[in-house]
């Protein structure tokens, strides 16, 4: 293993300008599916914060914020993203700190980011997804239509594979099988965005209620 690699792997993180994203490889689906998916793609719903309580979701909003204002240094732009990654990860029953792992090391929060396959934006989609279950007006620059269709892609591939994240995190990024993408994403969550509320332990993360820009 190359020691860049190696280092990238132990530490969860993604390197500006690296480009780590592969390719969702293109299937046919049944008719079925791609009706459901279609439907997934499509809900119009604003996005919110899903939490049990607004003080939660306060203290995960600026936990988040903080930490990824070395990505974004714009304080709206990231409470934006986090507010919609939140949404759009627990409506596809994910881990919203699992996919922020996956858009670090895909992205690295870059909203124009595209791969050598052309794969593109936050959660660098393929372009055929948008044919198979999409409209042609579907912009997958497009903050929430990026993460919509991200989040859509990786259930799909979890119903696959019956709840392997490992092996749904290989498909998502083209490389079912090898170790490297789903170790570096599984890394960037627990390394950079393990979240564990406390209500009565009140830290700067938790208190902050504006981020350094």
């Amino acid at each position: 293993m190359k020691p860049l690699k190696s280092f990238i792997l132990l530490f969860g993180i993604a390197l500006p300008g690296l480009a780590t994203a592969g390719a969702q490889v293109y299937e046919p689906l049944s008719a079925s599916v791609q009706a459901a998916l279609y439907k997934s793609v499509s809900d119009s719903a604003s996005p919110r914060l899903a939490f049990a309580n607004a003080q939660e979701a306060q203290a995960w909003l600026n936990t988040m914020s903080q930490r990824m204002a070395r990505y974004l240094p714009d304080e709206v732009q990231r409470r934006q993203l986090l507010t919609t990654v939140q949404y759009e990860a627990t409506r596809a029953s994910l881990d919203p700190q699992m996919v922020l792992g996956l858009v670090q090391v895909e992205s690295g929060f870059k909203k124009y980011a595209v791969s050598s396959a052309s794969a593109r934006g936050y959660m660098q989609i393929m372009p055929f997804w948008v044919k198979l279950i999409g409209a042609q007006s579907q912009d997958l620059f497009h903050l929430r239509t990026n993460l919509r269709y991200g989040c859509t892609i990786l259930r799909y591939y979890l119903n696959i594979e019956k709840g392997n994240l490992y092996r749904a995190l290989g498909r998502y990024n083209g490389s079912l099988g090898q170790p490297e993408y789903p170790n570096m994403v599984l890394g960037a969550w627990k390394n950079n965005w393990a979240w564990n509320y406390n209500p009565n332990r009140k830290t700067a993360e938790q208190t902050t209620s504006k981020t350094p820009g």
